[in-house]
């Protein structure tokens, strides 16, 4: 490892620090770079390179002539950027469409529909407007926010995003009537 590589991820280490023990909050401003350069002790570039890092995993926003911004963010925002080098191959692929499934049954054997999420479903189900991954998306975008778990959503939507085929070789007018039929039954 370089030494340029160290100091880069100790500026961040340190700015991730300075986060968390000054107790920035979303939409608070961050002091500038060269600010952060002397408090830390490292080269401006070692801190704009740093501040970009975390500026692409979504947790500070930079406004052009005003600052960096904290930014409301969630800690596991960085699996988004992750699973993009990731899921290349088709092993991982498969078996990522199988680690889908096994959420979905997950939080469908977990919920008890309301009579206002019963009708959500039929209604999504029903729009012959959207596409069927359009659909497929709503219909357990409505199972995995009634489960309120947020990083399971989080972890579901990343799967929706990198899966090939939502479909998985299943007619989705029957699957969607069987998952329908096992929440009604289970009220």
């Amino acid at each position: 490892m370089s030494e340029r590589t160290k100091v880069y991820q100790q500026v961040l280490t340190e700015i991730q620090r300075l986060i968390k023990e000054d107790g920035y909050l979303p939409g608070d401003k961050l002091p500038s770079e060269r600010q952060l350069s002397v408090q830390l002790n490292a080269a401006r570039s070692s801190v704009r390179e740093a501040l970009r890092a975390i500026e692409l995993l979504g947790i500070i926003d930079t406004r052009q002539g005003e600052g960096t911004y904290l930014r409301n963010y969630q800690t596991y925002q960085a699996v988004g950027l992750l699973a993009s080098f990731v899921l290349q191959d088709s092993k991982t692929q498969s078996e990522l469409a199988e680690a889908k499934q096994v959420l979905e049954d997950h939080v469908i054997s977990s919920m008890t529909a309301t009579d206002q999420q019963i009708e959500q479903l039929t209604e999504i189900i029903n729009d012959q407007a959207l596409t069927d991954e359009e659909k497929h998306h709503r219909f357990f975008s409505v199972f995995f926010e009634a489960y309120g778990n947020q990083l399971l959503l989080k972890i579901w939507r990343l799967m929706e995003d990198f899966s090939l085929d939502n479909k998985s070789g299943v007619q989705l007018g029957p699957y969607y009537k069987s998952i329908m039929k096992h929440i009604q039954d289970n009220r």
